[in-house]
């Protein structure tokens, strides 16, 4: 089961990414859990609503986003994501190109796997 798992939530990971970038924010908040934490590699924190406040503002606009899976760990209900991304982002009126590496948790919800925290660390 856990491999199956881990491939389930490796191809969720693809999709919350591509929804980001695709504007998709109604395929994003059901990918989401409703606690969602989201910390930018600025340190900056949201919530699932204030996200989505600012991606549907376009505050945020997600140009490109290149993210390479480096591991995936299920424990029980809770799956821990590991990764390396290139992201090609608006942010404030400021175009950017960004590489962090990022954490992801996804936690399993009556069955359904959900992202409860993402966190980007600037690369240097």
């Amino acid at each position: 089961m856990a491999i199956a798992d881990e491939q389930a939530v490796h191809e969720l990971e693809k999709r919350r990414f591509r929804a980001i970038v695709e504007g998709d924010l109604a395929d994003f908040r059901d990918l989401a859990h409703p606690d969602l934490s989201y910390t930018h590699s600025s340190g900056t924190l949201d919530t699932l609503d204030s996200f989505l406040e600012k991606c549907e503002s376009a505050y945020f606009v997600y140009h490109c986003i290149d993210h390479v899976t480096d591991s995936v760990t299920v424990v029980g209900d809770t799956a821990v994501v590991m990764g390396d991304m290139r992201v090609d982002i608006t942010a404030g009126g400021m175009r950017r190109e960004l590489a962090n590496r990022s954490l992801g948790v996804w936690v399993r919800v009556e069955g359904e796997w959900k992202v409860l925290a993402h966190q980007a660390t600037a690369k240097r």
